[in-house]
């Protein structure tokens, strides 16, 4: 049975696998060398691919079979939180103790809207906006409380509708999952002061009297409430009386570990303390039966070669902190450091991804870590410790259904770009024609604010119409492969080659791979050309003849460079010859 096809839990029994021979390795063998030579001669042979919510995509190619060990994060990626209920419990609790503060207490009727906030943007401090930016700091949206600002508007404050992105100081990015309540608070905020007519806007803030209240005193204010509401409020507290309501409950979960426990190690990093930890990985794990119906039930721990809470990442990738043990029993650390080799059924409070590395055996490409956070997991443990990364996305879900649900918006903006090109097409330098295209610009602008507005109030976190976000950026540069959920791991084998696509640039994308003999171009500008030549330089005499200095007779050991005839350049993240048995 296929695994698209499969009940949650009773019909994952796993398949048997297949003995391979000598013979039927030569049968498998002669049938690709017979598919490849009728796709070659013209018929269709369309590449398998899994179903879009079952898919796990790829920026770096990866072979499943050289991970050693798999490491989660917990927050949003083992525990998933319920949206919007969970953002809007942060959301409400923030509030709260800004009005505690002595904020205004009209703040208490705003409700949280997620169709506004998405990750990514960034908040600047001196004008109060909140910026959807590209790699680069170009603004591609610009919302000023509820206000979203126009070109003109944008330019007044922004020339050339830019930021320079590394001054930390007054741009910071909202990048994360748990950012999400705050990021709508802090559009509402900056529209009240704006509009309550007791207030009067300055360029960098707001007066009440002889009061000035700053964009960045009210971002502090907000950043404080935030860490408020998590290490000292009441947030954990709520969300564990009311698991049902804000966490998600996997079923499919145990199974999934227990498959990785029978490959490689599993290892667990949270920043989050230890009782929190196990009241949360409890719950998930409750069920009547283990990873397989029949099979007794087993205490979350069990399926972890290593824990670790309180890891305080990103600190943990780098020096991190003293390993200690927790007292499972009363939650509290144990006196002393932890030495001597890795203990089962212990669990570990801080240390360093060394110190881990150390303790399971593992390093580096051995290792595919888990997480959520792009900064606090996948940017660090990439950059740092050379690990391989697998990006949580959760938001992909509803991209990917925007994305085929809404393809004749799609089909539509092809279509504009095909009869604008039909308009040029008979026209060169030589001509005074002028096309009308305003009509065409127009229908492109409206089509692609409908599909923006299809994500959301600030359009796709991944783009805004044709221009990637700085997000998206990020999620390909830092994130070998990602997926709305790690569970999709499930409906791969271990052994599975996660190829990345071919990233095309637009000379390739929009150019048919019709021959073109580079003899015929036009322009004698346009020559240049590595692979052939019509002198042969290698020729000892031509090359002696163009000497300007005497030549002796003693001569280089290499005249010239051989081309390769090994594979010796690296084309894929996961070719190295080094690492294959």
């Amino acid at each position: 049975m296929s695994l698209t096809s499969c009940n949650p839990i009773k019909d994952y029994a796993p398949a048997s696998k297949p003995q391979i021979t000598e013979a039927n390795m030569s049968s498998w063998s002669e049938k690709l060398n017979a598919d490849l030579s009728g796709a070659m001669d013209g018929s269709t042979m369309k590449k398998y691919r899994r179903e879009a919510y079952h898919r796990v995509f790829v920026n770096r190619s990866l072979a499943m079979e050289k991970i050693k060990c798999f490491g989660f994060d917990m927050d949003y990626t083992l525990a998933v939180y319920k949206s919007p209920e969970y953002e809007s419990l942060g959301f409400d609790l923030t509030v709260e103790h800004l009005i505690s503060i002595g904020y205004p207490q009209e703040l208490g009727s705003f409700v949280y809207d997620p169709m506004f906030p998405t990750r990514g943007l960034i908040f600047d401090t001196s004008h109060g906006n909140l910026l959807k930016v590209d790699a680069y700091g170009n603004i591609l949206v610009c919302a000023h409380g509820f206000n979203f600002m126009r070109g003109p508007e944008i330019r007044e404050q922004y020339p050339n509708k830019f930021i320079q992105r590394d001054d930390t100081e007054r741009f910071h990015i909202l990048n994360t999952l748990f950012n999400l309540p705050e990021t709508y608070l802090f559009a509402c905020l900056v529209d009240f002061f704006t509009n309550c007519p007791r207030y009067t806007s300055c360029e960098t803030g707001f007066k009440d009297g002889d009061l000035f209240m700053s964009f960045k005193s009210m971002f502090q204010d907000v950043r404080d409430a935030v860490d408020w509401v998590h290490y000292k409020g009441s947030l954990k507290e709520k969300t564990l009386e009311n698991l049902e309501i804000y966490v998600v409950k996997e079923p499919k979960l145990p199974l999934l570990l227990s498959r990785m426990n029978e490959v490689g190690k599993v290892f667990l990093v949270t920043n989050s303390d230890y009782k929190y930890t196990n009241k949360i990985m409890t719950y998930m794990f409750d069920f009547a039966h283990g990873p397989q119906p029949g099979s007794p039930p087993r205490p979350w721990q069990t399926y972890f070669d290593m824990v670790v809470v309180d890891a305080r990442k990103p600190l943990f990738f780098s020096e991190g902190t003293v390993l200690r043990q927790v007292d499972k029993t009363t939650g509290h650390l144990k006196i002393g450091t932890h030495t001597g080799p890795l203990q089962h059924g212990i669990v570990y409070s801080g240390g360093s991804s060394d110190i881990m590395g150390d303790l399971l055996g593992t390093k580096g490409k051995d290792i595919l870590y888990i997480g959520d956070h792009i900064f606090g997991d996948i940017l660090k443990s990439k950059k740092r410790q050379g690990w391989r990364t697998f990006l949580v996305i959760p938001e992909l879900a509803q991209e990917l259904h925007v994305w085929t649900d809404k393809s004749t918006l799609f089909e539509e903006l092809q279509s504009l770009d095909v009869f604008l090109a039909e308009l040029y097409k008979h026209l060169d330098s030589s001509s005074n024609e002028r096309p009308d295209i305003s009509a065409i610009q127009r229908r492109i602008k409206k089509v692609t604010h409908d599909m923006d507005m299809c994500y959301g109030m600030m359009g796709s976190l991944f783009r805004s119409g044709s221009r990637q976000t700085l997000f998206a950026s990020q999620v390909m540069r830092y994130a070998d492969l990602y997926a709305a959920s790690f569970i999709n791991l499930l409906y791969y084998p271990f052994s599975y080659l996660f190829r990345a696509a071919h990233v095309l640039m637009p000379h390739e994308s929009t150019v048919e791979h019709s021959h073109v003999d580079i003899n015929d171009v036009e322009s004698p500008m346009a020559t240049r050309n590595r692979s052939t030549s019509t002198v042969d330089v290698k020729d000892t005499e031509f090359k002696w003849h163009h000497l300007t200095r005497s030549v002796s007779e003693i001569k280089p050991p290499n005249l010239f460079p051989q081309t390769p005839q090994e594979i010796t350049h690296c084309h894929d993240e996961d070719d190295d010859e080094e690492e294959e048995e």
